[in-house]
């Protein structure tokens, strides 16, 4: 496992056992119906059960980026976090809280007025040039995603002449610029099901190993995603199942960071996972 950290308001998070970021969408239309929480008691109670089932982060996200989301202004986009983030500093004040947006004014009041640890953007800063900047500005932990085009567009980018050439280029010249801004914190995400194709997404589980050439933090996120009900059939409500295998694929091959809808099912996967990379044949043998 890594000795990798991240600097959460001064305090560091060890990465040396791969940590479970929860999932709390506060959208009416995100591709899992099971993640939407918009009232007060709904988003209480799935705060408290990120939290209780082991989840270390809570990824808020106020737009939905599945393929073909509608708009949603930036005004509509922090009115809907804000709401949340008042629930989660009013009943959980030390939760680490990331924040699920492209815009770098969301990001900035966020942090500043909230009190948000980390931001999490899946566009790399390609949709708001002025994100980097921000970034390196609030000093606070950076998750950088690889897409093409935009949520409504990126099933359109799916031509490569070599995938992961590209994506390797793709994250080199990003975290240069971002190193040269003073950013210290950041964390790849390489993008499954966004401007992918369904075997690219397992080319892309296959060769994940190769990101370890970054020696950043690598975040995994295939929790009900397309790639596994369109290969097995289904719905995201039968994906479970298929989501713990390649979890359980991604932790073997590298990944740091789980973002999920199910929580205690990745926490275990991460435990059984470590136990098996960390037992000695010494051990058994005793």
């Amino acid at each position: 496992m890594s000795d990798k950290t991240l600097n959460i308001k001064g305090t560091l998070m060890s990465l040396s056992t791969p940590v479970v970021m929860g999932i709390l969408n506060v959208t009416p239309d995100s591709f899992y119906a099971g993640s939407r929480k918009q009232t007060e008691a709904d988003i209480e109670e799935r705060i408290q059960a990120i939290l209780s089932e082991g989840g270390q982060i809570i990824d808020i996200g106020g737009y939905s980026s599945r393929p073909d989301a509608e708009e949603v202004s930036p005004e509509e986009e922090m009115e809907r976090l804000a709401f949340a983030l008042k629930i989660l500093n009013a009943h959980y004040p030390e939760a680490v809280v990331s924040v699920d947006t492209f815009r770098a004014d969301v990001a900035r009041k966020c942090v500043e007025d909230y009190g948000v640890a980390i931001i999490n953007d899946i566009s790399g800063g390609e949709l708001d040039p002025a994100m980097f900047g921000t970034v390196a500005g609030l000093n606070v932990p950076y998750i950088m995603m690889h897409m093409r085009g935009t949520p409504q567009t990126m099933q359109q980018h799916t031509g490569y002449m070599d995938m992961m050439e590209e994506i390797m280029l793709y994250f080199a010249s990003k975290v240069r610029e971002l190193r040269l801004l003073g950013v210290n914190d950041i964390i790849l995400d390489p993008g499954f099901g966004f401007s992918k194709t369904v075997d690219q997404n397992y080319l892309l589980m296959n060769r994940l190993q190769e990101f370890g050439v970054f020696d950043l933090p690598l975040l995994v996120g295939i929790s009900r995603k397309s790639m596994i009900y369109r290969f097995l059939g289904g719905t995201p409500a039968d994906s479970l199942n298929g989501t713990t295998v390649l979890n359980t694929l991604a932790l073997i091959n590298g990944a740091d960071i789980l973002r999920v809808h199910d929580v205690k099912a990745a926490v275990e996967a991460v435990k059984l996972v470590t136990k098996t990379v960390n037992c000695q044949l010494s051990t058994i043998n005793s």
